[in-house]
C-alpha cells in the first residue's frame, strides 16, 4: 500500500545517444547561451562542431551542465573555478572506479 503522503519525484531519462543543440541545451538547463558558452571555453563542456550555430551536445552533457551551473551558483563560482572544480570532481571519480576494480572499498 503506497503512502499517499510520500511526494511524488519526477525525472526525465537522458540516453546516451541523445543529442542536444546549444539552444536545447540551454532550455533543459534554463539559462541563457552566454552562459553555456563560457562552460565550453572553460573546457567543462565539449561539443562537437566548430561554432555554437553547429555545436552537438552529448546527452550526458545535461548532466555536466547543469552540475556545473548549480555548483557556479551555489559556491558563487567563475567559469575557471567552476572548471577547476570539475575537473576535481572527475578525478575523484575516476580514482574511486580505479580503487573499486582493484578490489578497494
Amino acid at each position: 500500500m503506497a503512502d499517499s503522503s510520500s511526494p511524488v519525484l519526477h525525472g526525465v531519462v537522458v540516453e546516451e545517444t541523445l543529442h542536444f543543440t546549444l539552444v536545447e541545451l540551454c532550455r533543459a538547463c534554463r539559462v541563457q547561451q552566454e552562459q553555456l558558452i563560457v562552460l565550453v571555453e572553460e573546457g567543462v563542456l565539449q561539443p562537437q562542431g566548430d561554432d555554437p550555430q553547429t555545436w552537438v551536445f552529448a546527452g550526458p552533457s545535461l548532466r555536466r551542465a547543469r552540475a556545473a551551473l548549480r555548483l557556479s551558483n551555489d559556491l558563487q563560482l567563475n567559469a575557471a573555478g567552476t572548471a577547476l572544480v570539475m575537473d576535481l570532481l572527475d578525478e575523484i571519480e575516476s580514482l574511486r572506479a580505479r580503487l573499486n576494480r582493484i578490489g578497494g572499498r
